[in-house]
């Protein structure tokens, strides 16, 4: 599967560092210069994304980088994979060896 930015987990993502930094959607609004807060309730229900700048600018705001705001559609169990292929190829050896 080709990856994306999951629109929902980062906006998800973004309203838990609001929530966990004390900030409103219009403290968000005056800290961006965005003429309305409109675009954030976008992010946060995952109709949209923040441009790169507006992402840069809330890394700094949340004292966070760029990819701890941003999810992409990975499967969590991602990092499982080498590990099952490596224990794929052990039985496969073990067998050999044993023949």
């Amino acid at each position: 599967m080709y990856p994306i930015i999951d629109k929902k987990k980062t906006g998800a993502k973004i309203k838990l560092f609001m929530e966990l930094n004390g900030y409103t959607v219009k403290d968000i609004q005056e800290y961006l210069g965005l003429a309305c807060v409109q675009s954030i309730y976008h992010w946060l229900d995952g109709s949209s994304l923040p441009s790169v700048d507006n992402l840069y600018a809330l890394s700094e705001l949340f004292n966070t980088s760029i990819d701890d705001i941003i999810c992409g559609n990975k499967s969590d169990n991602a990092g499982q994979i080498v590990p099952d292929r490596v224990l794929q190829y052990y039985v496969k050896l073990k067998d050999i060896i044993a023949a």
